[in-house]
């Protein structure tokens, strides 16, 4: 279910230690992958120093870009489950120095509690 999840918009749970290969180039010594998620093409993951949001464009997904979110920058976050009308979840982070949230869209809410947990652990 995992590619038909990712391709409907839901999060589905990337292999951590596959993605510490791929992204073994961009890691700080000593940082390892501990939770991963994929989102369509997008990817949320969780290291032991940060939070890295990936963003593959282009028709290929070839480029990428990376955001870098130290958890300590991290000032609060919130979650918006579905509704009976509303078919998405939303996860909002607000990181300091920055207006607006970093919002993330979720066709449901199925990972998206994972997600907000795994927030918590790491930013609390």
């Amino acid at each position: 279910m995992g590619l038909l999840d990712g391709l409907l918009g839901n999060a589905s749970e990337k292999d951590a230690q596959e993605l510490q290969q791929q992204l073994n180039r961009i890691l700080a010594s000593g940082e390892r992958i501990e939770h991963a998620y994929a989102v369509i093409r997008d990817q949320i993951i969780f290291t032991n120093k940060r939070l890295l949001l990936v963003d593959k464009q282009g028709m290929t997904g070839k480029k990428q870009e990376f955001l870098s979110v130290p958890y300590r920058s991290i000032e609060r976050f919130s979650m918006e489950t579905v509704g009976h009308f509303d078919l998405e979840s939303e996860l909002n982070i607000w990181v300091r120095g920055q207006v607006e949230p970093i919002r993330k869209t979720f066709r449901n809410d199925k990972s998206v509690y994972d997600i907000y947990r795994a927030l918590a652990d790491y930013a609390l």
